[in-house]
C-alpha cells in the first residue's frame, strides 16, 4: 500500500524492520522510525546499522505522532496496535487532515474503532486488504483525507470494504470478527449496565444481516 518515492513514518517501529525493508527495496527514500519506548529504539538503532540504512532512517522517541513533524513524512504507517489506540494516535495529529498524506493502519483488534474515526473525521477508506501469516489473519486499511464526512450504516464499521473484496481471506477475517460481535451481543443482552453497547452492536448486526439477505435475493 505504500506509495513509491514517498517519505515514511513508522509509528511503533520496534526493530525498524519495516522502514529498513522499504528503503532497501527502493520503495521509500527516507523514513522516520518512532517509538514510545527507549528500549525499542535501541533495537531499531541496531537494525538500521545492520542493514546499512542509518543515513535514511531517523530514529525518534515519540508517543504516536506527537513528536513527528508534518513535513517529515507522507506515508503514515501504524501497525500492530489495538484499534482504539490507533484512533487515539490519529486524533492527536491535526496535520493528517491533508489530502497529500496517506494513512496505512493495521489494527490487531477492534478495526471498527479505526473505521469509525476515519469516517467521522473526513477521511475516506479507499482499500482494505487481509493477509495470512503463520495461521493468523491481519487487516490493513488505506485512507486519505477528503474533508467530507459521510454517513454510513451501523454495520459498515464492522464490515468495512471486506465483503466487497470477494477474496477468501477477506471473508474469513470478516466472519471471525463478526462471530466475536454476535457472541458479545448474546453475552450482554438484557443487562442494563451494557444497554448502550448492546443497542449499538445489535443495530450493526441487524444491518449486516440485512445486507446478507439482499445479496441472496
Amino acid at each position: 500500500m505504500v506509495r513509491r518515492g514517498r517519505t515514511v513514518c513508522d509509528v511503533g517501529t520496534d526493530h525498524a524492520y519495516l522502514p529498513s525493508y522499504l528503503i532497501l527495496n527502493g520503495i521509500s527514500p527516507r523514513a522516520v522510525a518512532g517509538d514510545i519506548g527507549e528500549g525499542p529504539l535501541k533495537n531499531a538503532e541496531k537494525s538500521v546499522k545492520i542493514y546499512g540504512v542509518e543515513e535514511n532512517v531517523k530514529l525518534r522517541l515519540s508517543d504516536g505522532l506527537d513528536n513527528i513533524g508534518e513535513d517529515e513524512a507522507d506515508e503514515i504507517i501504524i501497525c500492530g496496535m489495538g484499534g482504539n489506540l490507533i484512533a487515539d494516535i490519529l486524533s492527536r495529529a491535526e496535520w493528517l487532515r491533508n489530502p497529500d498524506k496517506h494513512i496505512i493502519a493495521q489494527p490487531m483488534s477492534h478495526a471498527e474503532d479505526v473505521r469509525r474515526f476515519l469516517c467521522e473525521n473526513g477521511f475516506e477508506i479507499e482499500e482494505e486488504r487481509v493477509c495470512e501469516d503463520d495461521g493468523r489473519l491481519y487487516l490493513a486499511l488505506s485512507a486519505y483525507y477528503t474533508g467530507e464526512k459521510k454517513e454510513y450504516s451501523p454495520g459498515f464499521y464492522y464490515r468495512g470494504l471486506l465483503l466487497k473484496n470477494g477474496d477468501a481471506l477477506s471473508k474469513k477475517y470478516f466472519e471471525k470478527h463478526y462471530t466475536r460481535v454476535k457472541k458479545r451481543i448474546a453475552g450482554i443482552e438484557g443487562k442494563d449496565a451494557f444497554l448502550e453497547e448492546y443497542t449499538a452492536l445489535k443495530a450493526a448486526a441487524d444491518d449486516i444481516e440485512k445486507e446478507f439477505e439482499n445479496a441472496e435475493s
